[in-house]
């Protein structure tokens, strides 16, 4: 199973989208599942369901600083060189999906308002991109950090 399957299938599981991405590369990280639910946990829905960046692009980001992010603050060269994998990540999946903001990725979707997450039915997967996003953010990752290797 790859890092995207993984994801998916973690997704399907009940975690949130940032969750699932940053849980299927717990081989690569290091980290225990509960360790990288944790440190995801905020950023499902958008940012806690405020619908702001989606949470498949915040976890692939945090998977990318965990694996190759700087811990240097004085190393200016290991921050650009970071922030240009972030930006590419980005770019990459704007172009799949024509933005990384949770509310424009479920436009048309009809979602209830509030901080209370919704119940996991067939008819919330069937309506919701969100699969298919976590998948696709996993698999950039891979190959982002395949390319940095």
């Amino acid at each position: 199973m790859d890092h995207a399957e993984k994801a998916r299938a973690l997704f399907l599981e009940g975690y949130n989208c940032a969750q699932a991405v940053v849980c299927a590369f717990d081989d690569l990280t290091g980290l225990d599942r509960e360790t990288s639910a944790r440190l995801a946990s905020s950023f499902g829905g958008g940012m806690g369901r405020m619908r702001e960046v989606c949470g498949t692009v915040s976890g692939g980001l945090l998977v990318l600083g965990l694996l190759c992010g700087y811990a240097d603050p004085g190393n200016q060269k290991a921050k650009t060189d970071h922030y240009h994998l972030v930006q590419e990540y980005a770019r990459r999946f704007r172009e799949l999906n024509g933005s990384i903001i949770c509310r424009e990725l479920l436009s048309g979707v009809r979602t209830k308002p509030g901080n209370e997450p919704e119940a996991r039915t067939p008819e919330y997967y069937a309506a919701r991109p969100c699969l298919r996003h976590v998948g696709e953010a996993a698999a950039l990752v891979e190959e982002l950090y395949g390319s940095v290797q």
